[in-house]
């Protein structure tokens, strides 16, 4: 349900590149009009990642779930009968708003039903939702193009309609537990959360989260944007665009394996060999980073490993952080807070993949491009080193007993 959730939210999302074109025909505005819908909105969703983890940590995650689902349904029907640019930028830009909440509140829900040593690979398939959730939300907007003879205001209306729907589920699948109420109803005077988010800036390991935040997402966002300008740039104009782009389809491929593969993986180590894990990693990536403009030279199917290789090591920490990470730092009462934070903090790296990098490639190419990258991926290698304190490495989990079937 939480996947279809996620999935849900995407398809209000994603949906607009779709229409931008049929807008652009119908309206007669320009690319560069059409962008502050992107832009604008993509601001006002990272401000939502900042502000809603500690409006979460306190409500609780289904409300925040169904808040989330409701508003972001709303507002997309309301873009679909919007009668003027502006009336559509604030209805998309809220409807993104309210959607950045849609992760914490799920991170919320996982501690409830997965004990800690499965939770890692559990909130891992749940990171699939936004690998796929993409691919499946602009083919679906698609075929609402195709159906409806190019009507934009369907293609941004009907996803709210199927939005809706998985709402009226979630009320059923999604009831709390009588083991959680028990516990909400012994602690209903405790302390909740503070909204108070300063004392997390004191703790390592969050701030250690936060630079790996940047860095992999800004990895993430440049290789999702500038892969295929990279192919067209080193190989000339005999290589067509359909060929640059099936190169560079092996990032979110072997991303979405990697996934799935550092969640079984790491919710069944000792603490010290998960910190190992991180670091040999991180200093593959910044190897792998270093060599991969060379192997351009050495033929397609190894350029296309290559970037394979890429997916699989920056998505499978990248799904660690915002999840079972951030459930880590101050358990299961902060996780949306934490999540809300480490995924604002990558936003800022995924606004400066597409700026500071093109900068970047206009003074000393891809070269100086990826030597960059791979420099603050072995300053983030470094950092995770010092992940666990050795001091505090007994309030985690250290070993996993093994699972017995009945």
């Amino acid at each position: 349900m939480l996947l279809a959730a996620y999935v849900g939210v995407y398809l209000c999302r994603k949906n607009l590149s779709v229409a931008v074109p049929l807008l652009e025909r119908d309206w007669g505005l320009s690319k560069e009009s059409l962008g502050m819908i992107g832009s604008v909105s993509t601001l006002t969703y990272a401000a939502g990642k900042f502000l809603f983890g500690p409006v979460t940590d306190r409500i609780g995650g289904r409300t925040s779930l169904r808040l989330s689902m409701g508003l972001v349904a709303l507002f997309g029907a309301l873009g679909a009968i919007a009668p003027s640019l502006i009336i559509l930028i604030i209805a998309y830009s809220l409807s993104r708003l309210a959607g950045s909440a849609s992760w914490g509140a799920m991170l919320k829900l996982v501690p409830e039903w997965f004990s800690p040593t499965k939770m890692a690979f559990a909130c891992g398939l749940l990171s699939l939702s936004f690998v796929f959730g993409g691919a499946l939300a602009t083919a679906f907007a698609g075929m609402i193009a195709n159906l409806s003879h190019d009507s934009w205001r369907s293609v941004l209306g009907w996803p709210s309609a199927v939005l809706a729907v998985l709402l009226v589920l979630s009320l059923f699948v999604l009831p709390k537990s009588p083991e959680v109420s028990a516990e909400t109803s012994k602690t209903s005077t405790g302390t909740r959360p503070s909204l108070n988010i300063l004392p997390l800036f004191a703790e390592r390991k969050f701030v250690i989260l936060l630079a790996l935040s940047f860095t992999l997402t800004l990895l993430r966002e440049t290789f999702n944007f500038w892969t295929v300008d990279f192919v067209k740039t080193e190989a000339g104009s005999h290589v067509s665009s359909g060929a640059a782009a099936l190169l560079s389809t092996p990032f979110d491929v072997c991303g979405a394996a990697g996934i799935v593969l550092m969640g079984w993986v790491f919710g069944r180590l000792k603490i010290p060999a998960r910190q190992v894990l991180l670091v040999v990693l991180m200093l593959t990536l910044t190897v792998v980073l270093l060599v991969f403009p060379l192997l351009f030279q050495r033929g397609a199917w190894l350029l296309g490993a290559g970037v394979g290789c890429i997916g699989f090591l920056v998505y499978g920490p990248y799904s660690l952080l915002g999840g079972v990470m951030s459930v880590e730092v101050r358990g299961k009462e902060y996780a949306a807070t934490v999540s809300g934070l480490v995924d604002g903090t990558g936003y800022i790296a995924g606004f400066l993949s597409g700026v500071a990098f093109g900068h970047l490639l206009s003074l000393g190419g891809y070269r100086l491009g990826f030597g960059f990258m791979a420099s603050l991926t072995a300053i983030s290698a470094l950092l995770c080193m010092w992940m666990y304190p050795r001091s505090k490495s007994k309030g985690f989990i250290t070993s996993v007993a093994p699972v017995r079937s009945s």
